[in-house]
């Protein structure tokens, strides 16, 4: 209370030492009476007061306690704005641009300043009273403000400075007061500010718990395709294997070995989403080796991948899933059997894993199918890939020449190899695959 009685006796005040000067001035020049100066001193003192006492009323309406700060007709507000300079200039003129009865707008991004006016909502009335009235008010309030904000970059974060003023100079302050119209503008605009940071913090926190849900179902997804062992190759070694422990056990034990082998390495790890080319490598040769007991001399198997390529991560189970198609729809189906070839060869950014046979090739409708992608061991490949590396990895099958099928992985490396390497009768382009014969 005793601040708000010395907010307005302190206009009152100077209204009545500008009148008390007006009135000096005026009675030493040879003019009529003085005393209408003291009924306009009075009429504008009632004037001085009602929008003093709305002003501080307004001001204590947005604010939890009316000081001289609060009640200032000059606001001053520096806001912390967690964002680089460019983000954070963006969000600053948008903010501003937003206010409720902003006029104009001037933006100078390299500078990093914001300036605007906000227009008067004073109304013009009819009549001479509306104008007089109309008159006292333009002496006593404020003219319409001004919003000056200015941003200072820092390390990851800017500070934004903000002031709300009226466009008249500051000693007009002593004689008119502003509504409270500057300090509702600068809380608007650091609420606007705060409520964009905090709407744009709740955008990346649920960006983040997509990314991390969208991952966390990858990681199934891929665990599961890796999970996948074909039931019948285990049930037709084991039946193998119980055959030859009656007629050749010796042949049972190595058969057991491998598939031991096999299933060791084929178990999915928890440690770790990648594997290496040697142990995919491994891993197939232990499956193959295991075919040839079964298959005898009808399966011949040709491995041509360079050393320095061993330890390139791919994803386990690829070449595997295109080692068993080759067996089951290319080399099985065919009476005298025939030969797989694994080949691995290595560009400056690219690594090309092809397994080829000489088998029945294109000829059946099954094998059609298989070849052409419809087949659940190639779909899996190909969604796996999709999942690891997007639109940078591709799975080619073509046939292979002059008898057979020929399916290449091409993958992305993350550096170039050392040495790439280049054997002769292999190519691995995206025009197909030709393995030579004999």
């Amino acid at each position: 209370m005793s601040f708000g009685f010395f907010f307005i006796a302190r206009r009152v005040l100077a209204w009545g030492a500008l009148f008390l000067v007006l009135t000096m001035l005026w009675d030493s020049l040879p003019l009529p009476d003085v005393m209408p100066f003291f009924l306009f001193f009075f009429i504008a003192a009632v004037a001085v007061a009602s929008l003093g006492l709305s002003h501080l009323r307004r001001v204590r309406m947005v604010a939890d306690e009316v000081d001289a700060g609060s009640a200032s007709s000059r606001q001053r507000r520096q806001v912390e704005i967690p964002l680089e300079a460019d983000e954070a200039f963006a969000l600053l003129d948008a903010a501003i641009r937003e206010l409720p009865g902003v006029a104009h707008v001037d933006s100078a991004r390299d500078s990093l300043q914001v300036r605007a006016r906000m227009q008067s909502l004073a109304t013009t009335g009819e009549g001479w009273v509306a104008r007089t009235l109309e008159f006292l008010d333009t002496l006593v309030r404020a003219s319409c403000g001004r919003v000056v904000a200015t941003l200072v970059p820092g390390d990851g974060s800017s500070r934004a400075t903000i002031l709300c003023e009226p466009e008249s100079d500051a000693w007009t302050d002593w004689f008119r007061v502003d509504d409270g119209s500057n300090f509702d503008t600068a809380e608007a605009i650091t609420r606007a500010i705060t409520r964009r940071v905090a709407e744009r913090r709740r955008r990346e926190r649920e960006a983040v718990h997509q990314t991390r849900t969208e991952k966390e179902l990858t990681v199934a997804k891929l665990s599961l395709l890796h999970a996948q062992v074909e039931p019948h190759f285990l049930y037709n070694t084991l039946a193998s294997a119980q055959v030859l422990t009656r007629h050749d056990p010796q042949r049972a034990d190595i058969m057991l070995g491998h598939l031991i082998d096999y299933l060791r390495r084929s178990l999915p790890r928890t440690d770790e989403s990648m594997s290496t080319l040697g142990q995919e490598l491994e891993r197939s040769q232990a499956y193959l080796e295991i075919l040839k007991l079964r298959m005898g001399p009808r399966l011949q198997v040709q491995v041509d991948v360079p050393d320095d390529l061993h330890a390139v991560a791919v994803p386990p189970m690829m070449l595997q899933t295109l080692v068993e198609n080759a067996i089951k729809h290319g080399l099985e189906p065919k009476p005298g059997g025939g030969t797989v070839w694994l080949l691995a060869r290595a560009s400056e950014h690219k690594l090309a894993m092809t397994v080829a046979d000489d088998g029945i090739g294109f000829g059946t409708e099954e094998t059609r199918r298989q070849t052409s992608g419809t087949g659940i061991g190639l779909k899996n490949v190909r969604e796996r890939l999709r999942l690891v590396y997007g639109e940078l990895a591709q799975l080619a099958v073509v046939a292979n020449f002059p008898q057979g099928v020929a399916a290449t992985i091409t993958l992305p490396l993350a550096s170039p190899p050392p040495t790439p390497a280049r054997a002769a009768g292999v190519d691995t382009g995206v025009e197909g695959v030709e393995v030579g014969h004999g």
